[in-house]
C-alpha cells in the first residue's frame, strides 16, 4: 500500500481526511465535458426527432417506443445518485443484506408487466390517479393520491438524489454546490422541457449504457484491489478503524455480513420484513408509481413492454456486484475513514457524527481509479443523478398537469396544457436548488436513514388500494378511501416518532419509546398493509358495490370485457369522457399529429401567422413544440399510449420463457446468498 508519492506536506492531517487533496486532472475533465456534449446531443436529437406538440407525445412519447430504451429508462430512472451512494454506504456498515431491496424490485418489475400493465392498458389510463378516479370514481382518492405523489417526489426521491450528488460535487470537483447542482438541473430540464417522456427515455438509455460500463469498471478494479470475493469475504471481517476503542462494539462488521436472512428481532433487516413488509413498498413502486409505469406505457404494444420489464429485471441483478461489494471493499481499503466508530472521529473525517459510510463510493473513485477513468465515473454519477431527477420531473409534471390542472380547469385547451406541464418542471428545478440548504443541514446521514422508513410509513396503504381495486371486483370508492386515509395516518403518526425520536449513536443507550425501538420500519409496514386492506375489506362490504362501469375493463378478472361504447359521439366534455376517448382519439390522432410533425418544416409556409411574432417568440413555440397550431378545443384526455392486449403469440411464448427464466435465476440469486 503506497502513501501520495507526490505530496508529503499534508500527513499530519492525511489519516483522518476524507478526500485527502484530490482534484481531477486533465483527462478527467475532458471525459466529463464529452460526456455533457454527448447527453445534450442525444437528449436534442431526440427532441427534434418525437411529436412533442400533444399531451400523448409529451407525456407518453407518442406511445411508439421499442422494449430496449424502455428497459434502459426503468432501470436508468431506478439507479439514481442515491443507490451508488446508500447502497455502497449500505454494504459498507452492514453486508449484503441491503441487496434485498433489489432482488425484491427484480420480481415486482415482472409482476408490474405481466399483471397490472394489461389492467392499465384495458382501463386507458395515462397516469395512476386517472385509473382510480375511473375505478372507484369520484375526485377524492385521485386527488389525495396526486398530491402524495408529489409529496414522495420532492421530499424523499429529489432529496436524496440531490444529497448523493452533492457529495460527489463537492468532494471530486471542488466546485460550489449552488452552482454545480444550478448548472446539472439546467442541462437537465432543457431536454426534459422540451423534448417530454421521449427525450427522457432516450436520453435514460445512453445514462445506462454509461453508468453499467463505468460501475463495471470500478467493480473489476475494488475487487482486484482486495483480492476477490474471496479475499473481500475474509478481510471484510478484519477492517476495523485503527482508533476505535477496544472495550466498545461500535464500528465492528456485523458476523452476519454475507447473509441476506437475518435474525427476525435483533438484526438490522429481519428475515420476515424483508420477505413480506418489504414488499409492499416494493409493489407500489414498480407497479403503481408514474414513475415507473409511465415508461411502460409508452411502449409500441404489450410485448415491448414486457421485453423493457425483462431487461431492467435482468439489470436488477447487478447493483449487489457494482455497489454493494465494492462499498464493502472501499471498508477494507480505507477502514479508518469509511469505518470510524466514534461521533466525534466521524464528525472530523466526514461531517457527520453519524457514520461514514456513505462516502464509501466516492473514495473508491477518487482513490483507486486512473486518470481519465476517475473522470468516466464522476459522468456516472452525474449521469445516475441527472437520469432519476429527469424521470421525476417528467412524471411530476404528468399527474400536475393531468390530475390537478385539469381537475381545475376541466377544459384547458391541449396548448395549454404543454405549456403548464412544461413550466411545471422549471419549477420543479427551482425547488430542487432551493432544497439543497435543508439537505446539507441534515448532513445527510439521518435523512439517509429515514428514506427507507419513509416509504414504508407512506406507500404500503397505497399499494393495497391498488390491488384491492385490480383483483377484487367488490372494493369500492368508500372503502378504498377510508383504507387509505386510516393508513396513511397511521404511517404519518409513525414517521414523526421517528423524526422526533432520533436513533441513538452505537455508544448511546436507546430510550426511545417502544413503538419505535422494538418496532422495525419493515415490520410496521406489515401492520400498515393489513390494517389497510381490513378497513377496505370491512367498509366495502358494509356499503353498497361499485356499478358495472366501475369495473369492466378496469380489473384483472373484466380486462377482456368488450368496450362498452364502440362508437361513441366524439366528446367536448370535461372529466366523465376519459372512459369513452379511445376509439375517437385514436382515430382522429395520427392526422393532428401528422400536420403536427410536418410543422418543423412546413411552418415557414403560414405566412399570416408569422410576421406578427418576434423571432424569441417563434423560437421558444419551437423549442416547445408548439408550432402555432393553435388547438382551441378541449381535448377529452391524453390517448393512452397503448391501447390493445392483443400479442403475437409466438413473441408471447418467448416472453413467458423469458419470464421463467429470470424468476429461476432471481430464486437461485435468493437461496445463494441467503
Amino acid at each position: 500500500m503506497e502513501s501520495g508519492p507526490s505530496s508529503p506536506p499534508p500527513t499530519p492531517s492525511d489519516p483522518l481526511e476524507a478526500f485527502p487533496q484530490r482534484s481531477l486532472e486533465g483527462g478527467d475533465i475532458a471525459v466529463l465535458v464529452l460526456y455533457f456534449l454527448f447527453v445534450l446531443a442525444v437528449g436534442l436529437w431526440s427532441t427534434v426527432k418525437t411529436r412533442r406538440d400533444t399531451v400523448k407525445g409529451y407525456f407518453l412519447a407518442g406511445g411508439d417506443m421499442m422494449w430496449w430504451p424502455v428497459g434502459a429508462s426503468l432501470f436508468a430512472s431506478n439507479i439514481g445518485s442515491g443507490h451508488f451512494v446508500g447502497l455502497a454506504g449500505s454494504g459498507a456498515a452492514a453486508g449484503i443484506s441491503v441487496a434485498a431491496y433489489e432482488f425484491t424490485g427484480l420480481f415486482c418489475v415482472l409482476i408490474l408487466a405481466w399483471i397490472f400493465l394489461p389492467i392499465y392498458i384495458a382501463g386507458q389510463v395515462t397516469t395512476m390517479p386517472e385509473y382510480l378516479r375511473k375505478r372507484f370514481g369520484g375526485n377524492r382518492i385521485p386527488i389525495t393520491l396526486a398530491v402524495l405523489y408529489l409529496f414522495i417526489y420532492i421530499f424523499t426521491k429529489i432529496s436524496v438524489d440531490m444529497y448523493a450528488g452533492a457529495i460527489f460535487i463537492q468532494q471530486s470537483l471542488h466546485l460550489d454546490l449552488y452552482l454545480a447542482t444550478a448548472g446539472l438541473l439546467a442541462i437537465t430540464a432543457l431536454y426534459t422541457v422540451t423534448g417530454g417522456l421521449a427525450a427522457v427515455i432516450y436520453t435514460d438509455a445512453l445514462q445506462t449504457a454509461i453508468m453499467l460500463v463505468g460501475a463495471l469498471t470500478l467493480m473489476g478494479y475494488s475487487f482486484a484491489a482486495v483480492g476477490g470475493l474471496d479475499g473481500l469475504m475474509e478481510k471484510y471481517f478484519l477492517a476495523v478503524a485503527s482508533n476505535r476503542s477496544e472495550n466498545s462494539s461500535c464500528g465492528l462488521p456485523r458476523e452476519d455480513a454475507f447473509h441476506i436472512i437475518r435474525d427476525p428481532l435483533t438484526s438490522d433487516l429481519p428475515w420476515p420484513g424483508i420477505l413480506f413488509g418489504m414488499s409492499m413498498p416494493s409493489i407500489w413502486y414498480w407497479c403503481t408509481d408514474q414513475v415507473i409505469v409511465q415508461r411502460s406505457l409508452a411502449a409500441k404494444n404489450l410485448s415491448h413492454a414486457k421485453g423493457g420489464s425483462l431487461m431492467a429485471a435482468y439489470l436488477k441483478v447487478l447493483p449487489l456486484f457494482i455497489m454493494v461489494f465494492p462499498g464493502m471493499a472501499s471498508r477494507v481499503l480505507f477502514p479508518d475513514q469509511v469505518a470510524c466508530a466514534g461521533p466525534e472521529i466521524c464528525q472530523q473525517v466526514c461531517g457527520n457524527p453519524s457514520g461514514c459510510s456513505d462516502i464509501a463510493y466516492p473514495k473508491l473513485v477518487l482513490e483507486i481509479l486512473p486518470t481519465g477513468l476517475r473522470g468516466l465515473m464522476i459522468a456516472v454519477m452525474v449521469a445516475a443523478l441527472m437520469s432519476s431527477l429527469t424521470s421525476i420531473f417528467n412524471s411530476a409534471s404528468t399527474i400536475f398537469t393531468m390530475d390537478l390542472w385539469r381537475h381545475v380547469r376541466a377544459r384547458a385547451s391541449e396548448k395549454e396544457l404543454m405549456i403548464v406541464g412544461r413550466v411545471f418542471v422549471l419549477l420543479l428545478v427551482l425547488v430542487s436548488i432551493l432544497w439543497i440548504p435543508v439537505i446539507q443541514a441534515s448532513q445527510g446521514g439521518q435523512l439517509f436513514i429515514y428514506i427507507q422508513s419513509i416509504s414504508s410509513y407512506l406507500q404500503p396503504p397505497v399499494a393495497v388500494i391498488f390491488i384491492a381495486g385490480c383483483f377484487w371486483e367488490r372494493t369500492n370508492e368508500k372503502g378504498a378511501f377510508w383504507g387509505l386515509i386510516l393508513g396513511l395516518l397511521l404511517g404519518l403518526i409513525r414517521l414523526v416518532l421517528d423524526f422526533i425520536y432520533v436513533q441513538p449513536h452505537c455508544d448511546q443507550q436507546d430510550e426511545r419509546p417502544a413503538v419505535v425501538k422494538d418496532v422495525h420500519y419493515l415490520y410496521f409496514s406489515m401492520i400498515l398493509s393489513a390494517v389497510t386492506l381490513v378497513t377496505v375489506s370491512a367498509v366495502s362490504w358494509a356499503t353498497e358495490p361499485p356499478s358495472k362501469e366501475k369495473v369492466s375493463r378496469l380489473t384483472w378478472f373484466t380486462r377482456h370485457d368488450p368496450v362498452a361504447q364502440t362508437v361513441p359521439v366524439p366528446p367536448a366534455a370535461p372529466l366523465p369522457a376519459a372512459l369513452s376517448q379511445n376509439g375517437p382519439a385514436e382515430a382522429s390522432g395520427p392526422s393532428t399529429q401528422a400536420g403536427a410533425v410536418g410543422g418543423d418544416k412546413c411552418d415557414t409556409h403560414s405566412g399570416d401567422v408569422a410576421p406578427e411574432r418576434s423571432r424569441a417568440l417563434t423560437f421558444m413555440l419551437w423549442l416547445c413544440g408548439m408550432h402555432g397550431k393553435g388547438q382551441a378545443e378541449p381535448p377529452s384526455r391524453a390517448d393512452p399510449g397503448l391501447v390493445s392486449l392483443e400479442e403475437n403469440p409466438v413473441v408471447k411464448s418467448l416472453l413467458d420463457i423469458s419470464l421463467l427464466v429470470c424468476v429461476s435465476c432471481a430464486v437461485f440469486l435468493w437461496g445463494y446468498f441467503a
